[in-house]
């Protein structure tokens, strides 16, 4: 099948990293997957949520919030000034999920991180890359805290990146565009770590039911690309 941007069934768009595109957070990463871009920013709290106060040694937490800025699509987006959306709820808790999965939060300390995923513009994928790129920026706000002792190198379990893939015209393709997710019969979001285990999988069959045999080919899709943007991950960070 002939994708609208060349790409090959199986093939990532081009993914870039850019450290500390912000100076005032402890963490910033710009993540750009194609023609997506998403800021992520670690802000550090030393206090836990109310809820974890109750448990003698609660260790942190790592939280995470996302929004779609205006103008970040075709047309402007309202800002969610009267409280989120289901969409925004749903995303947000996708995120947050999949980021603490990446580490241990028992030696984080009384600690919250917060890890804000803002989209400056959105061509498909907007919360897996805000998985991607908010792993990277939770690792440069902790890679100080280890640097300068005050929390363990063990804090680091397994890093942590997510992709989508969909069904088009009844053919497996690897990270949907805008144009190719607006049309596609399936739609499938993928969170794994570098063990090759699976934190979270969301999936619909939008537009046609599909057989076991296109989901297994659909996980692989998106095994290689996590494995990829894993890659790409370590070579920013230079592990």
């Amino acid at each position: 099948m002939l994708r609208n941007d060349g790409r090959k069934n199986n093939q990532l768009r081009p993914v870039q990293f850019t450290l500390d595109y912000i100076d005032y957070p402890e963490g910033s990463v710009l993540i750009s997957l194609g023609k997506t871009r998403v800021l992520c920013n670690v802000s550090l709290e030393d206090q836990v949520p109310d809820w974890m106060e109750r448990n003698e040694n609660p260790g942190g937490w790592i939280t995470a919030e996302y929004a779609l800025l205006p103008r970040s699509t075709t047309t402007r987006v309202k800002r969610e000034t009267q409280g989120f959306s289901g969409r925004t709820q749903e995303i947000k808790r996708l995120i947050g999920r999949s980021l603490r999965a990446g580490f241990d939060l028992s030696l984080l300390g009384r600690r919250t991180f917060i890890v804000d995923c803002d989209v400056l513009q959105a061509d498909g994928g907007t919360r897996t890359a805000s998985i991607t790129g908010g792993y990277v920026a939770l690792c440069l706000a902790l890679r100080d805290l280890v640097e300068e002792g005050s929390i363990s190198l063990e804090v680091f379990t397994s890093p942590v990146a997510a992709i989508s893939v969909g069904i088009i015209s009844g053919t497996p393709v690897l990270d949907l565009n805008y144009t190719e997710d607006a049309r596609a019969e399936a739609d499938l979001n993928v969170v794994m770590n570098q063990k090759g285990e699976y934190i979270e999988i969301q999936g619909t069959a939008e537009g046609s039911t599909f057989s076991r045999q296109t989901l297994d080919t659909m996980l692989d899709y998106a095994a290689g690309g996590i494995k990829q943007l894993l890659t790409a991950q370590a070579s920013t960070l230079g592990k």
